[in-house]
C-alpha cells in the first residue's frame, strides 16, 4: 500500500503539465504551434528562452522529487518503506509516465525527456552526469535537440550496467526501461531524421 501510495502521488506530480501552462499564461497553446508537444523544447521556440528553461527545470524537478524526496518523506510520515532505492525507482518512474500520459490532458503528454533526467539525479546521478555531457556534445556537434537526447538516453543505460549492477539490478534494468521508453517517444523525430525534415537550432 505504501509503495501504491508513493506511485499515485508521483504519477500526479508528474502529470502537470508545466510547459502547457507556462505557455499559456503567455498566450500561446503550444499544443497548436511548432512541434505541438508540451516539453521545454517546443515552449523555447514557441514562448521564449527564458520560458524554455523555466519549463525545463520545473518538469526535471517532477522528477528528482518524487525520486529522492518523497521515499524519505514517506518513512518519516509512516509509509515504512523497506527499500528507499525501490521506493525511488517507483516514484521516479511513476512521475514520468504521468509525464509522457497525462490524466489531466486526455494521457497524452511530452517525451520525459527532462522528467527523466530529474528522476534520474535522484536514482544514478553518475548516469546523468555522463548523459548530460553526451547530450551537450551531440546538440553542439549537430544542433538537433531530438538525437541528443536520444544518444544521451542510450549512454546511460550503458553507465548503469557498467557502474551501478554491483549493487543489483534493478537500478540497470530501470535505466534500461527508461531508455527505451525516451526513444519510442522520439519515434517520430527518428523518422524526420532518416527523412532529413528534422527541426534543428540555427547557431547564434
Amino acid at each position: 500500500m505504501s509503495y501504491a501510495i508513493l506511485g499515485l502521488v508521483s504519477y500526479l506530480l508528474g502529470a502537470v503539465p508545466f510547459g502547457l501552462l507556462i505557455g499559456k499564461m503567455r498566450g500561446v497553446d503550444v499544443r497548436t504551434v511548432g512541434s505541438k508537444n508540451i516539453g521545454a523544447t517546443n515552449v523555447l521556440r514557441t514562448v521564449g528562452k527564458p520560458w524554455g528553461i523555466l519549463t525545463f527545470l520545473l518538469d526535471a524537478l517532477k522528477g528528482f522529487v518524487p525520486a529522492f524526496v518523497f521515499p524519505t518523506l514517506g518513512n518519516r510520515f509512516g509509509l515504512n518503506f523497506q527499500s528507499l532505492e525501490i521506493a525511488a525507482l517507483i516514484g521516479g518512474a511513476a512521475a514520468i509516465v504521468g509525464h509522457n500520459f497525462p490524466v489531466y490532458l486526455g494521457f497524452k503528454g511530452g517525451k520525459g525527456v527532462a522528467t527523466s533526467a530529474g528522476a534520474l539525479l535522484g536514482i544514478a546521478p553518475l548516469a546523468v552526469g555522463v548523459g548530460l555531457v553526451v547530450w551537450i556534445v551531440i546538440f553542439y556537434t549537430t544542433r538537433y535537440v531530438s538525437l541528443a537526447s536520444i544518444q544521451a538516453a542510450l549512454a546511460v543505460p550503458i553507465v548503469g550496467w557498467l557502474y551501478y549492477r554491483t549493487a543489483g539490478v534493478a537500478v540497470p534494468i530501470a535505466l534500461t526501461l527508461l531508455a527505451a521508453l525516451i526513444i519510442v517517444r522520439h519515434r517520430a523525430n527518428i523518422r524526420r531524421l532518416l527523412n532529413g525534415t528534422e527541426n534543428r537550432f540555427k547557431k547564434k
